[in-house]
């Protein structure tokens, strides 16, 4: 049975997974670990590949997930690497995303707007039913403060301009916090949170790849 390990979005948690139809891999997961001081995306994906033990290993990764799994694979040699409403390159964060970490705003915001949600959020990340905005809810509450300070420092000022071999990208065509995109798979109406929403679109896809 093959082996592929996944990686959760910036609110480190592994619920978003649960929608996906698994059933005919292997599944482990990669577990963020608390960032040291002024720790670079680079030093921390390293740290990370203590975790891998599969030769040429498959990774799926979610959104901030997605972007560490590609600095994994500058360290591991990867079979595939899979990215879920997620970034190759820092040319699809939005530009003013990258103009505010240029300009370090995002470290003047009080850390608990962040960790606010509200009609906006839900917007952003395309949730609709009461069952999709309680876990969206619950997983941003729940982020540890730390991690979720410095992950989303390292959205912003991310550097990778290298689109790395054997990338599969699936991405909404509603994404509104990394709008719509080149993708090898485009999910019809999907927003953000389309792992949890559009969960058996994206089966089927995985599926279809990773077989």
């Amino acid at each position: 049975m093959k082996v592929i390990y996944l990686l959760s979005g910036l609110g480190a948690d592994k619920r978003v997974f649960e929608f996906l139809d698994l059933k005919a891999f292997q599944i482990k997961f990669i577990n963020w670990i608390t960032p040291v001081d002024k720790e670079s995306i680079e030093d921390y994906a390293r740290r990370l590949c203590a975790q891998i033990t599969t030769d040429k290993p498959t990774l799926v990764g979610v959104s901030f997930g997605g972007m560490i799994a590609l600095e994994i694979a500058k360290h591991i040699a990867c079979e595939k690497v899979v990215l879920i409403s997620s970034a190759k390159t820092k040319y699809q964060i939005p530009f003013y995303f990258r103009v505010v970490g240029k300009l370090s705003l995002h470290k003047l915001v009080p850390t608990q707007f962040f960790k606010k949600v509200n009609s906006f959020t839900h917007w952003m990340f395309g949730t609709t039913t009461p069952t999709e905005r309680n876990l969206l809810k619950d997983i941003i509450q729940s982020t540890d403060e730390r991690f979720l300070l410095w992950a989303i420092d390292k959205i912003v000022t991310w550097e990778n301009i290298n689109s790395l071999q054997n990338v599969i990208k699936i991405h909404g065509t509603n994404d509104r916090i990394l709008p719509s995109q080149k993708a090898d798979y485009r999910v019809e109406g999907g927003g953000h949170f389309m792992i949890v929403n559009k969960a058996v679109e994206i089966s089927e896809i995985l599926r279809k790849e990773l077989a």
